[in-house]
Order: structure tokens, then C-alpha cells, then sequence
């Protein structure tokens, strides 16, 4: 006969913990994401309302700010011949530098994308001069290099174009994890259809770089409008001679830090913000009609 204490005990079970949902303790993600927030706020967002509250006042730095209204910018469009001389030049350099930058950056990829032992050699040669960025280093260089050229309106902006050629490193590398990614089967069947070296490369290799070119040029041509050292070093400061070096980047400092008008300089930098978000949006408009992605239909 089985009696009470000779049953199994059956331990109770514990009820099943709830599993947390996503979300539920969004404090640890705040927590997380407060660096970035406050760096957001304090270093970029925060000094942009200053500055666009600057940029229609009269401050230089040792007074109280005084609100002009649109007068820094009616002054610098109507008024200021420097202010168009810097447009002028710095739209020359951007529409020069940035094709002949890529241009440079293309063939010397296509020249390297072949698999070889010496591949790692060449793309670190070429990209070394990149990595040397826009410094005060190299820019001293260059100006005792092209002195003459320095000295010259007419071709004192050639050797700043030259400078950004030479630094093609960045582009060029970009260039080349794009051709490494087209299928070799294209140019195989390229090669069995008779097409030449010209044919192949504008109806394979351009349509199936289209991506990559167009991110060279959105980044390279954001970059040329921002270029400051350069011409700083090679001018001395002056954007000379006759400001054929005179970037907007350049004048905007001389402005600020110089003459200490920081309301107008705050002006120069809205009006440069806008005009390359300008620039951007017409790119990507332009890029409906050229730029094939894998997986297009057109």
C-alpha cells in the first residue's frame, strides 16, 4: 500500500520570467546616447544659431552684438567686389580641380587594378601624398616649388589645382574597390565582341562605376569649396596676387579673424552652406540620368 510519504515530491515550479521588451528601459539608451547629444548640441548645433543670429548683426568681438538685419548680406552681394572675386575663384578652382582630381584618381586605378605582387606597393605610393591632408607642411613646400607660378594671376591657380591633383589618393582608392568589383565576365564578353579598349571602358566600366563616380564627386567637390590652407599658405594670407587665390574660405577668415567682423564673416559662412547644399541637390538631381545601380530596371 503507498502511503503519503512514499509519493515523489514534486518541487514547485517557478513562474517563467517576462521576457523585457525592446524599449522598456529607454533610460540605458539615453544614457548611451547622451555623448553624442551633447556634443550635437554644444559643438554643432548650438554654435550654427549663434552663428546665424551673428550673421545679422554687427559684432566684433568686443561689443555687444548689434542687429543690422540683412545688411551683412546685402553688403557682401551688392556692395563688396571682394566677396564676388573670392565666388569667382573659388568656382574656377572648384570646376577645374575636381575633374582633373578624378580624372587623375580613375586612370591611375585602372592602371593598378591588375593582380600582381607589386598591386600593395603602387596603392600605397600613390595614396601616401593623401594622408599628408592639407597641411601647413606641404603647402610651404609647394609655394617654394611653383614660386614663379605664385607670383603670376594667371597661373597662381593652376598650382593650387595642381596641388589638389597630386593629392588623388583618397579618389583613387575608392576607384579601385569599385573596379575590383565588376564582374570580369563583362569584359570577357567585351573582348569577344570585338569592342576596343575606348568602347569597353564607356559602355562597361563607366556605367558600372556610375556610383562610385558619383560619390567621388558629391564628397570631392563639398571638399574644393572648403579648401583654406592651401591657399592661406601659398598667398601668405592675401589671396594674391590680384586675388586669383582669394578662395571664399580665405576671405571669410580675413574677415573674421582679421578685420574682426564676425557678423559679416557669420553672413559669408550662411551663404557658403547654402550655395554648396545648392550644389549637392543639383547633383543628385543630374544623377537620375547617369547613375546605374545593380538591380536597375532603366
Amino acid at each position: 500500500m503507498t502511503t503519503v510519504l512514499d509519493r515523489p515530491r514534486v518541487r514547485p515550479v517557478a513562474p517563467a520570467a517576462t521576457p523585457r521588451r525592446y524599449g522598456e528601459r529607454p533610460s540605458i539608451a539615453y544614457l548611451f546616447l547622451s555623448p553624442w547629444v551633447l556634443g550635437a548640441l554644444l559643438l554643432t548645433l548650438g554654435p550654427m544659431a549663434a552663428s546665424l543670429y551673428l550673421s545679422f548683426t554687427d559684432y566684433d568681438l568686443f561689443t555687444a552684438p548689434e542687429w543690422v538685419g540683412l545688411d551683412n548680406y546685402v553688403r557682401a552681394l551688392t556692395v563688396d567686389p571682394h566677396f564676388w572675386n573670392s565666388v569667382w575663384a573659388t568656382t574656377k578652382y572648384v570646376l577645374v580641380a575636381v575633374p582633373v582630381q578624378m580624372a587623375a584618381a580613375l586612370a591611375v586605378a585602372m592602371l593598378i587594378n591588375r593582380r600582381s605582387r607589386a598591386q600593395g606597393v603602387y596603392r600605397s605610393a600613390f595614396y601616401a601624398p593623401s594622408l599628408l591632408g592639407a597641411s601647413v607642411s606641404v603647402a610651404v613646400v609647394w609655394r617654394v616649388i611653383f614660386h614663379d607660378w605664385i607670383g603670376d594671376p594667371d597661373r597662381a591657380l593652376t598650382a593650387l589645382v595642381l596641388l589638389a591633383v597630386w593629392q588623388f589618393g583618397a579618389p583613387m582608392v575608392i576607384f579601385l574597390a569599385g573596379l575590383q568589383q565588376i564582374p570580369p565576365e563583362y569584359y570577357d564578353a567585351a573582348a569577344v565582341d570585338g569592342a576596343g579598349p575606348w568602347r569597353t571602358f564607356r559602355s562597361i566600366t563607366v556605367p558600372m562605376l556610375s556610383p562610385v563616380i558619383f560619390f567621388n564627386l558629391v564628397i570631392d567637390t563639398i571638399r574644393a569649396f572648403q579648401v583654406f590652407t592651401a591657399a592661406y599658405v601659398v598667398s601668405n594670407g592675401t589671396g594674391g596676387p590680384s586675388d586669383s587665390t582669394l578662395f571664399y574660405t580665405l576671405y571669410l577668415y580675413e574677415k573674421g579673424f582679421v578685420e574682426f567682423k564676425m557678423g559679416y564673416a557669420s553672413a559669408m559662412g550662411w551663404m557658403l552652406l547654402i550655395a554648396v547644399a545648392a550644389v549637392t541637390a543639383l547633383l543628385f538631381r543630374t544623377a537620375r540620368s547617369w547613375v546605374f545601380y545593380s538591380g536597375d530596371e532603366s
